[in-house]
């Protein structure tokens, strides 16, 4: 069947049709369907046809990836705009298919406008899409939404996805899928701390392992969202898009707006959509791979206050303890003494270092580590050089400012003059000092963030801007690391991570905190890109006091780093980050390079996850406490991922108050006894993690 195109990878088939008269249709998107040739494949299409229901449009409206509402369909239209009330309803024909990736090239003359349609199905079994729409009239078009959907089947009645806050990032919550529309819309003009991350529907119930699950992923970091919907006659869509703002994008004779690309993975369990995304990742042209070098930030250690005999000492303590990269934080810059000012000048501050940033770099290199540094570039302080010499670079909506957020303002980099001055100082920074790493932060909303002087909506531009200036500086330095920070996890997608190397979870780093945080984090992003630093003993933001056990337990299921005053802490915890720093060099390969795995059944007082080769060789396993365990001891430890066919010796990796009476020897166990039986579990405290690892015989 020429228009009608089956794909399947890696369990997953997608079958796009395009034979009918408009756009093009997802027939099909779930499990493997083998053997699909054209007489299977019009059988299928032929009994997916939906009856007729009582006064209802006929045909039944085949809903197309862009929704059309003169097919009839009266859920959310996927393309939404008019030239002056012209073309407010479009009517698409096709005139162009092709396959290897699928693209459906379509026309609107009435309307004056093309389309291109984009769908893939990639080697890791997501699938994803994206729209290009052309302005072909004379009179200028305002596009006002576009999104892309996948159909839904009946049984996925269940939604997840997240919310959050400032240092509590990646939240989850349920809800029923109900007729009429579940949307998320995120206006912070940055992925956001609160945003849905990854929608989800499901089976009623779905959990790590069980549930057929389908999600879907705005792959942007400016404002956008994510929905779910349900009409009366029982179709469902989930999908997404960019948020526009009221005339962010007018489209002259010729000009074209493509939408973000819109993810979608399918799976049994949540683990396997989680799987997906992270092969995607590493799947990447830049992989970072697994042997992640340990980092030390200082920003907890000194703050603002940077002296070069203090910082170079913890650079000493830092080296010894086996850290591999060192990066100065905030305040080496401008008259940036506190987060009041300076913030846009990027010149390293003759106050604070006389002789540059040369003595601290040299001396961080001659312990062997390499050297990182922090920058904001879209952000400005009202109180520097640049907000003086060209205040209408601050973005603003009207002639008076936008309401503040820590003492600064967003810079406009949509603006050529204000682009170029940003990046011009930050490649004279790296021309000038030998820097390995960029710590690139965010620290505050985009409201009312307008062009001056009219104060047009500028985040559009603002987003593609930012990217822009991240592919100029790699350009400028292929060999540079950017880690995406932004108020901790507040820029976090699939698009800003084409482009950086990590991503900072939280500026919250309580261990506590962050046992959740890591846990829904690695939903969409594998455990080599994420942040996870060692905290000093009591948290610098909730003030809770942890063990350095739990500390770095914790810690190193992702790119481990320090974030503690070494100065401060005792011989005995400075012996024992050594060991905990050797476990994760010695082990990073599994750690950051196995499959997650996340085990269901233990409510949210006990945690046990892990990462499994995918040889299925090893497997380190944590169980975590978070509170006082009910029942007490604590259900078996059980651990899903190994072959159960498989022998494997599996043994603690440090000692337990109160531990099981297996605890004194290794004990062999096959993958599936592991699985369904399990082990008995130490009878610990709460916020303590006991570490396992599994290995083949």
């Amino acid at each position: 069947m020429q228009d009608v195109v089956a794909l399947t990878e890696a369990g997953v088939t997608l079958i796009v049709d395009a034979s009918g008269p408009g756009l093009p249709v997802i027939a099909y998107w779930g499990p493997e369907l083998p053997a699909l040739d054209d007489t299977r494949l019009a059988a299928l299409l032929r009994a997916s046809q939906p009856v007729v229901a009582t006064n209802n449009i006929e045909p039944v409206p085949r809903v197309a990836v862009l929704p059309e509402h003169r097919t009839g369909w009266t859920g959310r239209p996927g393309l939404s705009g008019s030239a002056s009330g012209r073309g407010w309803s479009p009517s698409f024909r096709p005139y162009a298919v092709t396959t290897g990736p699928f693209v459906h090239e379509a026309t609107d003359e009435w309307a004056g406008l093309t389309l291109r349609l984009e769908i893939e199905l990639l080697p890791s079994g997501l699938a994803r899409q994206r729209a290009t729409v052309r302005n072909e009239h004379d009179d200028p078009y305002t596009l006002n939404d576009l999104v892309l959907s996948y159909p839904l089947p009946a049984e996925a009645t269940e939604l997840l996805d997240f919310a959050g806050r400032h240092n509590l990032e990646r939240v989850p919550q349920r809800s029923p899928l109900r007729t009429g529309l579940h949307l998320r819309e995120n206006r912070k003009g940055r992925t956001g701390a609160d945003s849905a991350y990854l929608l989800h529907a499901g089976t009623p119930g779905f959990g790590f392992e069980t549930g057929r699950v389908w999600a879907v992923h705005t792959a942007w970091s400016g404002n956008h969202t994510h929905y779910a919907e349900r009409v009366f006659t029982g179709e469902q869509r989930i999908g997404g898009g960019e948020l526009l703002l009221p005339g962010e994008v007018r489209l002259a004779r010729g000009e074209a707006y493509t939408s973000p690309w819109v993810y979608g993975g399918f799976g049994v369990g949540l683990d396997e959509v989680a799987r997906r995304f992270h092969r995607h990742l590493r799947a990447r042209t830049r992989p970072v791979g697994p042997r992640r070098p340990v980092t030390m930030n200082v920003w907890e250690a000194v703050y603002f206050d940077h002296d070069l005999g203090r910082l170079t000492e913890l650079a000493s303590l830092a080296a010894t303890a086996g850290v591999e990269r060192y990066v100065l934080d905030d305040g080496w810059f401008g008259s940036r003494r506190d987060d009041t000012s300076g913030l846009g000048d990027w010149v390293v501050s003759p106050d604070v270092w006389p002789e540059g940033l040369h003595p601290l770099i040299s001396r961080v290199r001659e312990l062997g580590m390499q050297f990182g540094l922090w920058f904001e570039p879209e952000m400005v302080n009202p109180d520097s050089d640049l907000a003086r010499a060209h205040p209408e670079w601050i973005m603003a909506a009207r002639p008076d400012l936008p309401v503040e957020s820590r003492t600064q303002q967003v810079l406009n980099l949509g603006i050529p003059e204000a682009y170029a001055h940003i990046r011009d100082a930050i490649l004279a920074i790296l021309a000038e000092y030998p820097i390995d790493y960029i710590k690139w932060d965010h620290n505050r909303d985009l409201i009312d963030a307008g062009t001056r002087p009219g104060g047009e909506p500028g985040v559009h531009a603002q987003t593609r801007a930012f990217y822009r200036l991240l592919d100029e500086i790699r350009a400028a330095n292929p060999t540079l690391e950017i880690e995406s920070c932004s108020s901790g996890g507040a820029r976090v997608d699939l698009e800003v991570l084409e482009r950086t190397d990590r991503v900072w979870v939280s500026d919250n780093i309580d261990p506590h905190d962050r046992q959740h945080m890591l846990r829904w984090t690695t939903q969409l992003v594998p455990p080599e890109f994420l942040g996870s630093h060692i905290a000093s003993g009591r948290s610098h933001t909730t003030g809770r006091r942890h063990d350095l056990s739990f500390r770095a337990g914790t810690a190193i299921f992702g790119h481990l780093g320090i974030e503690w005053d070494l100065r401060q802490a005792p011989e005995d915890q400075l012996a024992e980050l050594r060991r905990w720093i050797e476990l994760f060099k010695d082990e990073r390969d599994l750690l950051l390079g196995g499959d997650l795995v996340r085990m269901d059944g233990y409510g949210d007082d006990i945690l046990v996850h892990g990462v499994v080769a995918p040889d299925r060789s090893r497997a380190i396993i944590a169980m975590v406490t978070m509170a006082s365990p009910y029942p007490d001891p604590p259900a078996p430890l059980r651990f899903r991922g190994l072959d159960p066919h498989r022998l494997y010796r599996l043994q603690p990796l440090h000692t337990a108050d109160h531990p099981p009476l297996w605890w004194d020897g290794d004990l062999t166990l096959s993958g599936a006894v592991l699985e369904h039986a399990g082990v008995a579990s130490p009878r610990v405290h709460p916020d303590t993690v006991v570490l396992y690892r599994a290995d083949a015989l």
